[in-house]
């Protein structure tokens, strides 16, 4: 059979590769902004594009899609035709792929700014961007399936198993987790409400990090260390027991980031339950990455590219043992809503997929450019001063959370809360300042990477091609007697596809299918009653602003928790909220009962200058609120796309919406006006007020009514 000639086109990964880098450097410097911002509130320059609550999203969506994304594609669009010895299939659909990606994450970027969110954590982006999302994923599928489809190798080495159970993976996940009713252009609704919402949203979110920054990185660990080590994988057999076991188990860990809420206790259980069990597969991929280097370690003490991989891998071990250990219910209790959730991801996303990702391009780099690495002693460097940011950046971290809950859950010996959350949030603003410094130091080893790889470009040749020749693929194959039985799905891209969508939706549906269609799982409260069209707005504005970056609606069943913010939250009380807003970090105090807690000037005057209320306050002030109008224009769509989500409105209603609106605006308006403050109804801070006034009041009634009965 006749040797067939063929090239490698650099192109594509050469342009993702400098797409990471670009993304990478812009996502952690608005990481290292907003950190700031938490220390020093004057940050946020009194600026709605720049206030902590919406850049905040820009951060973690240029870090996971924009950094994390384009590594990914580098690593495929560079390994995928190497592995297969053939060209990807269509480099047009690699053109439209990377600009189409790109072109998202610009539009992320500016929309988010502007308040265009739909209030999901890693899934803010809007309905329009949702649907280009998944034009683009599916091209980059069509485009890496047809590649595999027309390979001249016939075995599917271990990395294109990652690379194909994630892409299915994320598909659903996105495709499951964006379902929403638009209101307008840039405007939706979740079609989910409440619980419900929580267990998609962190069904999605869980397996966001499981399929997105894990599963396609342990594939670029896969092939990139072994590359780097010029050695094989450890274990051809615990790459298997690692595949399939790790994206079975990993989609039932959703609910462990739910855990004392609102969400049915058997839910919760099974999330921790797979968490624990996640364990396993998750530290028998780390020993197989470590293991290859064995006999290396004379070359790892030299190189620096097998220093990030070795780190990278260490804190991948680190991440994955946390993440079982945060998923006990006592562990839990301590992290959640803490600072500690904030360094456990960052463990993962600085150490993990951030040093897998320099080591990559420190290999990758003087292959496309034929040439050596400019300086092996500015990677070093680079490696140090990333290693001292990921611990200067972590270490106070922790400290501030135990910190925090010891402080938090103190009472005096007359069973009296001893500290007012304001205490806390000043006792940790010092952590806040080390953990800035932390991710700066971090971001400045970036820049020393751009630098070396900038020198490296320059002093050698792009290879645009790169020639290659293979034996075609023979039509017709006969199994070696002693094969592995595994070697089978191995030759069967389509099968080994189905077979991961099918072992990743078991997860999916155990959960979610019983808390959707048995009732008793939500059990509803007759006192909670539909958001009026101010309040409605009002809430939009809230999403809009970002506040559950830093605020919770959820009281967790803890005395500590029940003194300070009031009686703990049911499920019923959710069942009006598209999206559910219970948030992931406290950096504010909870606000599920907040309604009634204070007069409409408190509010008023808290907005416009927090520290007049609650002196050492680190939240920003939100002039732009008292300026904005408020856009009525959208009010009938609103009310009518709620009913559509089996909000109970009175038919017709959206005739008469704006008239209520306004009849609620202008008493709120009258009661300020008796506290000596006097502003037009028609502003956006009027509708927010009432926002803040109706939440947790239903539940407040509920109480009253079984009191009095």
């Amino acid at each position: 059979m006749e040797v067939q000639q063929f090239y490698y086109d650099n192109r594509m990964p050469r342009l993702f590769a400098v797409a990471t880098v670009f993304w990478g450097a812009v996502g952690m410097l608005a990481g290292v902004f907003i950190a700031f911002q938490l220390a020093f509130p004057a940050l946020n320059l009194g600026i709605a594009y720049t206030s902590f609550g919406r850049l905040r999203p820009v951060h973690t969506n240029a870090v996971i899609f924009a950094f994390v994304g384009n590594g990914i594609f580098t690593a495929v669009y560079y390994a995928i035709p190497r592995l297969l010895k053939t060209p990807m299939w269509s480099s047009l659909l690699g053109k439209i792929h990377f600009w189409g990606w790109q072109l998202i994450i610009l539009a992320a970027a500016l929309t988010l700014a502007m308040g265009y969110t739909a209030g999901k954590e890693y899934a803010e982006l809007e309905w329009p961007l949702d649907v280009a999302i998944t034009l683009i994923w599916v091209v980059f599928g069509i485009n890496m399936f047809g590649t595999i489809l027309t390979r001249r190798e016939r075995h599917l080495y271990v990395a294109i198993w990652f690379f194909i159970a994630s892409w299915v993976t994320v598909a659903l996940l996105h495709i499951v987790n964006s379902f929403a009713i638009p209101i307008s252009f840039m405007k939706s609704y979740s079609w989910y409400a409440g619980v419900q919402d929580a267990l998609v949203q962190w069904w999605y979110g869980h397996n966001a990090v499981a399929f997105f920054l894990t599963t396609p990185y342990l594939g670029m660990m896969y092939y990139f260390l072994p590359k780097a080590a010029e050695r094989p994988v450890y274990s051809y057999k615990l790459s298997i027991v690692h595949f399939w076991s790790l994206i079975f188990l990993y989609i039932w860990a959703g609910p462990h980031h739910l855990l004392y809420t609102a969400l049915p206790e058997w839910a919760q259980s099974l999330g921790t339950a797979f968490s624990i069990m996640l364990l396993l597969p998750s530290w028998g991929g780390m020993l197989n990455g470590l293991f290859t280097l064995r006999g290396a370690w004379d070359k790892v003490r030299e190189d620096p590219v097998l220093k990030f991989f070795v780190v990278a891998v260490t804190c991948y071990g680190m991440a994955t043992f946390e993440g079982p250990m945060l998923s006990l219910k006592n562990v839990n209790a301590i992290s959640h809503y803490s600072d500690w959730t904030v360094a456990h991801v960052h463990i993962g996303a600085l150490g993990w997929n951030g040093f897998l990702t320099f080591g990559m391009m420190y290999w990758l780099i003087p292959k496309l450019f034929d040439t050596k690495l400019y300086s092996r002693k500015l990677a070093g460097t680079h490696f140090w001063i990333g290693t001292l940011g990921i611990v200067l950046y972590a270490v106070p971290m922790y400290w501030a959370a135990f910190r925090s809950y010891f402080m938090l859950s103190a009472f005096t010996p007359e069973g009296q809360l001893q500290y007012q959350f304001i205490d806390v949030v000043q006792t940790v603003v010092p952590f806040y300042v080390l953990r800035a410094i932390g991710g700066t130091l971090y971001l400045a080893g970036v820049f020393v990477m751009v630098y070396n790889l900038v020198k490296t470009a320059k002093q050698g040749r792009f290879l645009e091609v790169e020639a290659a020749e293979a034996m075609p693929l023979q039509k017709r194959y006969i199994a070696p007697a002693k094969a592995h039985w595994h070697s089978f799905f191995e030759r069967k891209p389509l099968t080994l596809l189905v077979l991961s969508l099918i072992v990743v939706g078991i997860g999916g549906l155990v959960e979610m299918v019983p808390t959707f269609l048995v009732k008793s799982n939500i059990p509803t409260l007759s006192s909670v009653k539909p958001y009026t069209p101010l309040e409605l707005q009002g809430r939009d504005i809230y999403v809009a602003e970002g506040c559950y970056n830093c605020h919770s609606q959820m009281i967790r069943p803890f005395r500590y928790e029940v003194a300070r913010y009031g009686d703990y939250s049911k499920a019923g009380e959710f069942v009006y909220d598209h999206p559910f807003q219970w948030g992931s970090k406290r950096t504010g105090p909870d606000l599920a009962r907040i309604g009634g807690k204070y007069p409409d000037s408190w509010h008023f005057n808290h907005m416009l200058e927090p520290v007049s209320m609650a002196p050492g306050s680190i939240m920003p002030p939100y002039p732009w609120l008292f300026e904005q109008k408020l856009d009525i224009s959208s009010t009938n769509s609103k009310i009518h796309a709620m009913r559509r989500l089996g909000v109970p409105y009175p038919a017709g209603y959206e005739a008469r919406a704006n008239s209520d609106l306004k009849q609620q605006a202008d008493q709120i308006t009258a009661n300020l006006k008796k506290e000596k403050i006097n502003l037009q109804s028609d502003r956006q801070i009027i509708a927010l007020i009432a926002y803040l006034q109706r939440v947790g009041r239903d539940i407040k009634i509920e109480a009253k009514t079984s009191a009095q009965q």
